[in-house]
């Protein structure tokens, strides 16, 4: 191969806690952990070879990789998994068509003689109806993005799962609800599935804190009122009550915001 570029893989980073994420999700939906975790499966959805879709799942890195070289093995997988209706491989033709270039072009890009650009990577990905980097992500970060996709399955699957438990109205009787209309119109489930795909806790607090506050004004609009998790609802005041009136001279010293002596 001519002008290979090495390039170390990253560290396989959350992928570990990714899989664990998974996991607890299949366990608590019945779902055989082998199922969820095929390797030949994730292999076909990430671009990862089978063989190291186990060890990078438990942690391990593979070393230094030639960016080309993944390509090349990249491009050759999507051609034996992503096929014509009738079963045949497209023809290097047909990807070069897609791509822009010259048969022979597309020739030395399978075989490893040319190296890609950036805009034949796209060209081949939107070919094959694959996500962008599938065609040159390092090995962890490809495998990570297949497991977010099968986490946010698993995720609709668990909503769905708890809404028939929680919700046994006929599907029409729900739509017709005001709180359900107003969740949907400000795409709350879609959002918190989506939060399932951030990095850390930390960032995932983030977005439990905005949903908090999205939803306590949706509670309101509904003429209810919410309580964040672990916390009890505010209770109307009673009529004819006054609010407290701001702090008299001998309450100067307290703090802030608080009623005096507090």
């Amino acid at each position: 191969m001519t002008d290979g570029l090495s390039v170390p893989d990253a560290d396989t980073g959350p992928l570990p806690a990714l899989a664990a994420r998974v996991s607890a999700l299949a366990d608590r939906l019945r779902i055989p952990r082998a199922e969820v975790f095929d390797a030949a499966r994730l292999s076909v959805a990430s671009g990862v070879p089978e063989e190291l879709v186990e060890p990078l799942l438990g942690g391990r890195t593979r070393g230094c990789v030639c960016l080309q070289d993944r390509f090349v093995q990249r491009l050759a997988l999507l051609r034996r998994t992503r096929r014509k209706p009738d079963g045949r491989r497209y023809t290097q033709q047909e990807i070069a068509d897609a791509a822009g270039m010259s048969r022979q072009q597309a020739g030395a890009l399978i075989n490893g003689d040319r190296r890609p650009t950036m805009e034949h990577c796209a060209a081949i990905q939107r070919f094959f109806g694959v996500h962008a980097g599938f065609l040159t992500a390092d090995d962890p970060e490809a495998l990570a993005m297949a497991l977010q996709h099968t986490e946010q399955e698993l995720l609709h699957r668990l909503d769905r799962q708890w809404r028939a438990v929680r919700c046994p109205a006929p599907p029409q009787d729900r739509e017709r609800d005001p709180l359900e209309q107003l969740l949907r119109h400000h795409g709350v489930r879609d959002i918190a599935l989506r939060a399932a795909r951030l990095p850390s806790d930390q960032h995932r607090d983030k977005v439990t804190e905005w949903l908090d506050m999205l939803l306590e004004m949706l509670f309101e609009d509904a003429g209810g009122r919410y309580a964040p998790a672990g916390r009890e609802p505010a209770q109307p005041e009673p009529a004819g009550h006054e609010a407290p009136g701001p702090p008299g001279p001998a309450q100067q010293g307290d703090a802030p915001g608080l009623p005096g002596g507090c």
